[in-house]
Order: C-alpha cells, then sequence, then structure tokens
C-alpha cells in the first residue's frame, strides 16, 4: 500500500493506459480522481472496477486543454479527498490523425499541441500549489518523441518531444521544492490508440523487431508509473523512462 492516504489525478484515466494506472494507484491505496473528456462508458467501467475492490475513486469529466475546466477537477478532487494533491499523471494525449506535412492546417497543429503539450502545463500548474515536498508529477511523453515518430505522425512527435522537455524543466524548477518531475515514453503499447492509428502489418513488423518480440502491456506502463510516483524512486527526477520492450535504446 505504497500510496495510502495519498491523493492522485489521472488526466485520461479511464482507458487503456489510463485504466490501468488508476487502477494501479487505487490498489495501492490511492484517492484516485479519475479524469475523461468523451469516453464515459470506459470510465465508468474503470471507476466500478475500483470501487468493486473497495478502492476510493471518483470519476470528472473536463477537457484539459481549457483552463476553467482544469479548475474544475481541481476543486472536484479538493471537494472529494482533502486541499492536498500528491500524484499528478499527465496522460491526456492523442495524435488525432496521421497526416503529412502538406494536408495539415493550422487548427490541426493547434489542436495536436494542446492536447498533448497545453493540457501538461495547465494541469502541472494548477496542481503543483497544493503539492509539497515528496510529491510527483509523471508526464506522458512517448517513443515518438524520442525518434520522429512514424509516417503522418511528425506533430505528434513534436508534441511528445516538447512534453520530454517540459519534464526537465519542471523537475529543474520544482526540485528545490522537492516535487519530482518524471515522464514515461511509451513504445508499442497494445491499446486503442494503436487500435485506430496503426495498421496491422505495421504493429506486426514493429513487434517483430522489438528484442522481447512483442507488444506492451497497458499494465507494464502502470506499473512503471507507480514506481515514479512512489518514495523508492525519491532520488529520479527529470527522467524520460523508456517502456519500450528494447525498440529505441536512448
Amino acid at each position: 500500500m505504497r500510496f495510502k492516504n495519498k491523493v492522485a489525478i489521472v488526466t485520461g484515466g479511464g482507458r487503456d493506459i489510463g485504466r490501468a494506472v488508476s487502477l494501479k494507484l487505487a490498489a495501492e491505496g490511492a484517492k484516485v480522481c479519475i479524469n475523461f473528456a468523451n469516453d464515459e462508458v470506459s470510465a465508468e467501467e474503470t471507476l466500478a472496477t475500483i470501487l468493486a475492490a473497495r478502492g476510493q475513486a471518483i470519476l470528472h469529466r473536463a477537457d484539459v486543454t481549457k483552463n476553467s475546466e482544469v479548475e474544475g477537477l481541481i476543486a472536484a478532487t479538493q471537494a472529494a479527498f482533502g486541499a492536498r494533491i500528491n500524484i499528478l499523471v499527465n496522460l491526456a494525449g492523442g495524435m488525432v490523425a496521421r497526416k503529412a506535412l502538406v494536408e495539415m492546417d493550422e487548427a490541426f497543429f493547434d489542436q495536436v499541441l494542446d492536447l498533448n503539450v497545453k493540457s501538461a502545463f495547465l494541469m502541472t500548474r494548477a496542481v503543483v500549489p497544493h503539492m509539497d515536498r515528496g510529491d510527483a508529477i509523471i508526464n506522458f511523453a512517448s517513443l515518438a518523441g524520442r525518434d520522429g515518430g512514424g509516417p503522418g505522425a511528425s506533430i505528434y512527435a513534436t508534441s511528445k518531444g516538447a512534453v520530454m522537455t517540459f519534464t526537465r524543466s519542471m523537475a529543474k524548477e520544482l526540485g528545490p521544492k522537492g516535487i519530482r518531475v518524471n515522464a514515461l515514453c511509451p513504445g508499442m503499447i497494445s491499446t486503442r490508440f494503436h487500435d485506430t492509428f496503426t495498421k496491422d502489418e505495421a504493429r506486426k513488423s514493429v513487434a517483430g523487431a522489438t528484442p522481447l518480440r512483442r507488444e506492451g502491456r497497458s499494465e507494464e506502463v502502470a506499473e512503471a508509473t507507480a514506481f515514479l510516483a512512489s518514495d523508492a524512486a525519491a532520488f529520479v527526477t527529470g527522467v524520460n523512462l523508456d517502456v519500450n520492450g528494447g525498440l529505441y535504446l536512448s
């Protein structure tokens, strides 16, 4: 029970990796606010699973690219669990679509950057005043931020590279306050993200090129998230941790 009596917010916490992270933190004692924007059915299922296991959690719908809704998310968390927030997992994000450079317009560029970078900025800025020494922020970058991404993913990869740099900057800025900031860089994880954006033949090719010869599982990413959130990582900050089966060695 590493997170007993600790309060966590997981943005995008209702499905896939987000669900696994929410379940993991709750299973180890955290009081979890599960944020979602669109998929209420999946979020409700995640909440029900936690409550059935006698964990503590609430749901809150918020578009975390909008400051007013971010403030509402923080207020709802505090109303349920108290003023202090110990763990923030900035998991909300997405690719939106695969587009070549000549297919992209300004609105698409802004949408992807807002979804992946602005959301982490707004959430971090809102949560930090309610954190103290020993608390932790975990951002979600991507293997794409390391290698530039696959076809049509240039702006997604760019946004995830920005998340990696933001992580390093915040680690320096917040370190004197005792707040740790790290990020995860998942590779090919078996989720609806790749069901939507990656063709089956490409997934098989990537899995075959991975030293461990398979895709990752959401639960494995959740384990890494819990490590970074825990006291076991008390002297770890500013790290962009790869979870990719050895596909890319940074």
